[in-house]
């Protein structure tokens, strides 16, 4: 359906700038050449996104990022689980991912090594990247400056390794970029089936990350400029009918599930919780924390490690040229400076704390959001290449070539803000993780059942291929509850796994005040973690030594004899 001629399909239209030809005539009159082009981008993001995966597999880094590990093993569990259902989403987590993950996440050798999360998030890659190059075609009538603005954001490693494990950013990414798409195509073709792609496309996002929630308004206002008392009150109508159903459908699960329609912003996961009990514990109040100028440091501190000097200052001075050159580019640069906003202002309101190594306290938390600035710089990048003479434009294709030689000279994953966080943050969790499931590798026989709190804890399961049906955690609701509140009367799982200090390990030592339940038999000290407990289920069935003391690995220790997780040692 459409509202009629616009303007640009009206004979005798000119383009703003002559030196930009005119989207219709160039997408109509080259129909077949922009297809081949079209195909060629997308065969050349797949490949692109192969390579990258392959290489983040065959280092090991896919389940790095504890966050990568717990959507992968939520996904599982949704299926896998002792009460498997809709309810093993949880919250605040959204849910898309996790349910694109479900097709995959069944296959333990996928589970375990996280390709599980590397499938569909890669082609959600290839997803936005096409989008993304449409909307940059539409925008600047160019297939140069649309393929270097394609170029100049594939070709950054922190997207590459975002893309390659199982977290949101570049799911968000794709359902960002065909929002993009429909919004800069519907102001030229005003086709009906744009706002249902935008709509569509939104709704995706608004269940990806929040971010899709703050750009709903500023959506639907792009979709209905210039107002029209008709036209904009129906493409308002059928945006919002099909956009709303995301909030709607989350804040009815959070009522139903948690008895809070806010409990993903209010419980205590939420990102406002955690700060809460960080500042508790004693930590600093974080520098951001309703302070603009700090906010706006440290976010747009980040965005520059995610995205690089040279994209992000040619992406500025290409903004700024074209906004000042072309009207049509203020509507997608725009719209993609929403995001950054959004997070600074998280930043700034809601305790999502952020660190970068360059600024107090000189560490790695959420470097990641940073990514946002990346498609908003390189889709201006394509800005800047109308605004070189046409005879001298060809040259700008070092723009995305000396931005890769820059990140990849010398080579070392060190210089990838997003990887080295994920490294660092996961040194000592990876020490563990991998004691416990050698240990697990060797005593556990199918049916024993494993009592752990769902998190961390979880990727001792996956690494050690135990179905996530075997383990009695929080997202079994009354089953959790009545094991941890009774542990004296209530003792099916034969193992239990706990930190010292946490929620399991305080209900063991307080339902073995008269007699021993669950006896340790393995500790496994990390630096700077809290002690690891592997507990085995004393009856007297048992088949070890009970009155043995457990054993003890330290992660940190070189001998590979103290370190190897052996079989307990049994009776007779």
């Amino acid at each position: 359906m459409n509202f009629g001629a616009s303007p640009r399909s009206k004979p005798g239209y000119r383009s703003v700038s002559s030196d930009v030809p005119n989207p219709a005539a160039t997408l109509h009159e080259r129909r077949l050449p922009f297809t081949l082009e079209l195909a060629f981008a997308v065969a050349a993001l797949a490949a692109l996104i192969s390579i990258a995966g392959y290489f983040f597999y065959q280092r090991g880094n896919i389940l790095w990022w504890g966050d990568a590990a717990a959507h992968l093993n939520i996904s599982r569990r949704i299926l896998d689980s002792q009460t498997p259902g809709y309810e093993q989403l949880g919250s605040p987590w959204l849910p898309v991912l996790h349910v694109i993950c479900i097709p995959f996440v069944l296959n333990d050798r996928l589970w375990t090594t996280g390709l599980a999360g590397t499938i569909p998030v890669a082609i959600c890659f290839v997803i936005g990247g096409a989008f993304f190059y449409l909307a940059a075609r539409e925008t600047w009538g160019s297939r140069m400056a649309a393929a270097i603005a394609l170029a100049s954001l594939a070709l950054n490693p922190n997207l590459l390794y975002l893309s390659s494990i199982p977290m949101t950013e570049t799911v968000f990414f794709a359902e960002l970029a065909a929002v993009l798409y429909a919004v800069v195509a519907f102001r030229r073709k005003q086709s009906m089936w744009l706002v249902a792609l935008a709509g569509v496309a939104m709704l995706l996002a608004t269940l990806t990350r929040y971010d899709g929630w703050f750009l709903i308004p500023f959506t639907a206002l792009a979709l209905m400029l210039p107002w029209n008392t008709k036209r904009s009150s129906i493409v308002l109508l059928l945006f919002l009918a099909i956009v709303s159903l995301g909030p709607v459908c989350w804040i009815a699960y959070n009522r139903y599930e948690f008895g809070d329609a806010l409990w993903f912003y209010t419980g205590p996961y939420s990102a406002k919780a955690i700060y809460q009990r960080a500042l508790d514990a004693g930590l600093e109040r974080y520098r951001g924390d309703h302070q603009w100028g700090y906010a706006f440091e440290y976010y747009f501190t980040a965005g520059l490690l995610c995205t690089g000097w040279l994209v992000t200052g040619t992406g500025a001075i290409g903004a700024a040229a074209s906004i000042w050159r072309y009207r049509r580019a203020l509507l997608p640069i725009g719209f993609l400076l929403l995001v950054p906003l959004f997070y600074v202002w998280g930043v700034y309101s809601s305790g999502q704390t952020m660190f970068v190594p360059q600024l107090w306290p000189f560490s790695y938390y959420n470097t990641r959001y940073g990514i946002a600035v990346l498609p908003v710089a390189a889709f201006a990048v394509g800005g800047l290449v109308l605004a070189i003479p046409p005879r001298w434009r060809l040259a700008a294709v070092a723009i995305p070539i000396t931005s890769a030689l820059a990140w990849m000279i010398p080579f070392s994953p060190d210089r990838w803000v997003c990887w080295k966080e994920s490294q660092v943050n996961s040194v000592t969790r990876r020490a563990w993780t991998r004691s416990a499931a050698g240990f697990f590798r060797a005593n556990y026989h199918p049916g024993d059942m494993v009592l752990a709190p769902f998190g961390d804890l979880t990727g001792i399961l996956c690494e050690a291929s135990l179905p996530l049906k075997e383990s009695i955690h929080e997202g079994n609701g009354d089953e959790w509850l009545a094991t941890l509140g009774r542990l004296d009367l209530y003792h099916r799982p034969k193992w239990a796994i706990a930190q010292e200090g946490d929620e399991l390990s305080k209900a063991i030592d307080l339902a073995s005040w008269k007699r021993e339940i669950y006896q340790p038999v393995l500790e496994i000290h990390s630096k700077d973690a809290p002690v690891l407990m592997i507990y085995r289920l004393t009856n007297d069935s048992s088949v070890f030594h009970p009155a043995a003391p457990a054993r003890k690995v330290d992660t940190e220790n070189p001998d590979p004899a103290v370190n190897k997780a052996v079989e307990i040692e049994e009776r007779g």
